[in-house]
């Protein structure tokens, strides 16, 4: 039970930012790399805000404001300065790095264990032992949720129908005439903004902060969209979003089984770059097929 649960509990942090990075990389088709400053950055907001004695619950909005930001930065050098997406991207990130730092007063490693978050609180506490056993996943589940239904509804109005077009048909929405630049920094902004809200989530459940938490979160996060959209989004009256998520938790619980089988924690990025590379191989097999 405690396998499954702790599968449950990283798939469902982890789905908020492929939820992001299915905005990048499916709708807009936009290679950003500085999701992994952007979740730290997240986790770093979260900490600092927290230590400083404001209410867990609002260092979240806090946290997803300035990952939105980040990416709205990136949207800019692409679009303003004519930077190629690839490298707007990496230039972010590498800046984040450093930022990331400046946020938690230059400290690559902040604990919040003594504090009050979202999953440890009096509230928490006071649930019957039964619940109190799943209410981490219950909150998850809650805050996943939440974010789900948000994003569909914003892909229903027309600025979300905007932001998928822009993907396919940017002479579309140019015939329409918006501004297809301001297009994708606002897809952007939302994106790196869900990944910031993930790495914020993820710093008050494991309760700490770590500079280096983001490294490889790119790569999950693909992992988890390929999955999403490649398996259970041909499941016809399955949304992409549900399949996105559905996908983290599937690619959390093959890296579960692989460190349950023997391989050492040390290997971690080693078998989820492995893993990716088998994923990618076989969704390009399957074009073919396709084809």
């Amino acid at each position: 039970m405690s396998i499954i649960l702790g599968v449950l509990n990283e798939g469902l942090i982890y789905a908020l930012m492929a939820l992001g990075v299915y905005i990048t990389y499916t709708i807009l088709d936009f290679p950003d790399l500085s999701v992994d400053s952007t979740f730290p950055m997240g986790a770093a907001v979260t900490a600092t805000l927290i230590l400083a004695g404001m209410p867990p619950v609002l260092t979240l909005f806090i946290a997803f404001g300035a990952g939105a930001l980040a990416g709205t930065v990136t949207g800019l050098i692409h679009v303003k300065l004519k930077v190629r997406d690839l490298l707007s991207g990496i230039i972010v990130m590498t800046a984040l790095y450093s930022l990331n730092l400046r946020i938690t007063g230059d400290k690559a490693n902040l604990p919040i264990f003594s504090r009050d978050t979202i999953f440890d609180n009096e509230f928490v506490y006071g649930l019957p032992s039964p619940l109190n056993e799943f209410s981490t996943v219950v909150i998850l589940l809650l805050i996943v949720a939440a974010v789900k239904i948000l994003l569909d509804l914003y892909m229903k109005t027309r600025s979300g129908y905007l932001l998928r077009a822009v993907g396919d048909n940017e002479t579309l929405v140019t015939s329409l005439a918006k501004d297809k630049g301001s297009v994708k920094i606002l897809g952007l902004a939302l994106a790196n903004g869900l990944a910031a809200l993930s790495g914020a989530v993820y710093c008050q459940q494991k309760g700490f902060f770590e500079i280096s938490v983001g490294t490889g979160t790119i790569v999950m996060g693909l992992a988890s969209v390929i999955i999403g959209t490649k398996v259970f989004a041909r499941f016809g009256k399955l949304k992409a979003t549900t399949a996105v998520m559905l996908g983290t938790i599937v690619y959390k619980a093959c890296v579960s089984a692989a460190m349950a089988v023997g391989f050492k924690t040390l290997y971690l990025k080693l078998i989820t770059s492995a893993f990716f590379l088998v994923i990618l191989v076989v969704s390009e097999n399957g074009k073919k097929k396709v084809r």
